[in-house]
């Protein structure tokens, strides 16, 4: 498979740097490979502050996706064409042999209607003994003329043959009158009186074979009748034997009980389906229901896995759900080092920056790209978010070029963009309680202990104090949940270059008290002065004071 998407994503809970990078980033790639191949994702709602700056700047915010494990999309999907329910067997085992298919999806208007195999129709063939059999499955003399390689005479080719045995037309005229019974195929050659006996007898239909023609009074008589005539070249063995392959597809194809897989679809799923199965291959769907293709065994082992490249975080517990069933074939960070593992060696560009976008823009310069006005905007966004208008000490001199260059690409004044942007992203009132605790939230683990870390930054000291009384509800149910033992949420005042953290859990207390000794209490928390990043002030603290919890 050649040409795969490759996906660009930022981790979990995403804010603007992790949203706006992975924009950026495949904005790089597909112009430096000249395709469209690369495409940004996300792995969770887009904050309040990232759709202002998105809107702001006309981009579109990235595709959600909540899983890159492997699926149906991903395997070799054959595309066996569909046939109608109307086909005969002999057609249908052409169609069958031309696609090397064993199985056969029927479709009607596009769904799924059924499926025929090979055994099926060989099964069909072999079990034919009864002479009435043909009869059963109601197949048109269109189907019949078809299968035999001839031609209606007489009769529409729309009736269908519904009554009576098969039988040739061997005997004398009398023996032979007397084995017919109404509604009967009969299958002659040239003989005038045979034809006349056979309709005057009630058959319903004639076969003539090796060529044979009805002559002007054998036609009459059968249109007077109703009684179909076709013609054919093949001899009576032959067309005896051919005649039952004029079966409709409808009448023998499997309807209950169909297995078929959507192309999102786990591939987990699909091999487990598989192994409970004897079938071979199965119908590939796509999310309305309309039939694509067909997927067997072979083409499970051949799956191939999704191609991610992580920006902004190179960590499991951060990453998009099943990111160990993916391949990673790049990361983009300026975090620690974290948990993600790899095949293969990879690109891995990790810079002690306050931001990704600034790595991103450096990109750029170095491989001579023109930045447009709305990617510049993002980028720049993206760096005031993260170093909190450069106020953060994760902020370095190559954040402030970075964003002083992009502001001018942009046409942004810098501190006037910057207040707008935090205001629209503290702006929590139509935001759940659950929605504002989550909006920036990551779990971390150091010395065998879990625990979360949310943050909410503001210019409005109000504004934290609404914000601190809606999400305290929260943090003692967190405890708990998914490995959690400890939680903790940072309510930042940009302006004041402090931050109040609320806490739960067993622990929690003394774990602040001893990363934050002499912090000022509050009502559920302590005030951290000057402490604006999780990443380069907190977690260094918990790290020192966590042996001792």
């Amino acid at each position: 498979m050649t040409n795969r998407k490759v996906l660009i994503i930022g981790h979990k809970n995403p804010d603007t740097d992790s949203i706006c990078s992975a924009i950026a980033y495949a904005d790089i790639k597909n112009r430096i490979t000249n395709s469209k191949q690369y495409y940004a994702g996300r792995a969770g709602e887009v904050s309040a502050e990232t759709n202002y700056v998105l809107k702001r700047f006309d981009v579109p915010a990235p595709h959600y996706v909540d899983s890159v494990a492997t699926q149906v999309m991903d395997m070799e999907i054959r595309k066996t064409p569909g046939v109608c329910s109307d086909i005969t067997i002999k057609n249908v085992w052409k169609v069958m042999g031309e696609n090397d298919a064993i199985v056969q999806p029927v479709v009607e208007d596009g769904a799924v209607a059924g499926i025929i195999t090979k055994g099926d129709i060989a099964m069909t063939i072999m079990n034919a003994l009864d002479s009435e059999f043909l009869a059963k499955t109601k197949p048109s003399y269109r189907d019949i003329a078809e299968t035999l390689e001839g031609e209606i005479v007489c009769g529409s080719p729309d009736d269908k043959y519904e009554t009576g045995k098969i039988l040739i037309g061997a005997a004398y005229v009398d023996r032979m009158q007397n084995a017919i019974d109404p509604g009967d195929l009969v299958i002659l050659v040239d003989r005038e009186e045979n034809h006349i006996a056979a309709i005057e007898a009630g058959a319903a239909a004639l076969v003539l074979c090796l060529g044979a023609k009805p002559s002007d009074k054998v036609v009459e008589l059968s249109r007077e009748k109703g009684v179909a005539i076709v013609t054919t070249d093949m001899d009576t063995f032959t067309a005896s034997r051919e005649i039952g392959k004029s079966i409709p597809v409808a009448s023998v194809m499997t309807t209950e009980g169909l297995i078929t897989f959507r192309t999102d679809t786990r591939t987990e799923e699909v091999r487990k389906v598989m192994s409970q199965t004897r079938h071979r291959a199965f119908p590939v769907v796509d999310r309305k229901g309309k039939y694509i293709g067909t997927v067997s065994r072979r083409n499970l082992l051949g799956a191939e896995k999704k191609k991610v490249i992580l920006v902004d975080h190179n960590d499991t517990a951060q990453a998009v759900d099943d990111i160990l069933d993916a391949d990673v074939i790049e990361i983009v960070d300026h975090h620690r080092i974290g948990t993600i593992q790899t095949m293969q060696p990879i690109v891995f560009n990790n810079q002690p920056v306050g931001c990704t976008a600034t790595i991103l823009y450096q990109m750029y310069v170095e491989k001579g790209l023109e930045i447009s006005t709305s990617i510049a905007g993002l980028l720049l966004a993206a760096i005031i978010s993260d170093t909190l208008m450069f106020r953060s000490p994760t902020c370095t001199v190559q954040d402030k070029m970075a964003a002083g260059a992009l502001a001018l690409i942009a046409s942004i004044d810098i501190e006037s963009f910057a207040e707008e942007m935090f205001n629209a992203g503290s702006d929590l009132k139509d935001k759940s309680p659950a929605e504002i605790f989550y909006q920036d939230y990551k779990k971390i683990t150091l010395s065998g202990i879990c625990f979360g870390v949310g943050q909410i930054s503001s210019m409005s000291a109000d504004e934290l104090e609404v914000i601190k009384s809606r999400v305290m509800p929260l943090l003692e149910g967190e405890c708990g949940k998914n490995g959690v033992q400890m939680v903790f949420f940072l309510l930042t005042n940009i302006k004041e270059s402090s931050s109040e953290m609320l806490y739960a859990g067993e622990g929690a207390r003394e774990l602040i008290e001893d990363a934050f000794p002499g912090s000022e209490e509050t009502e559920g928390g302590f005030v951290l002065e000057g402490v604006l990043s999780r990443k380069k002030q907190l977690l260094p603290a918990f790290i020192s004071a966590s042996a001792k919890v």
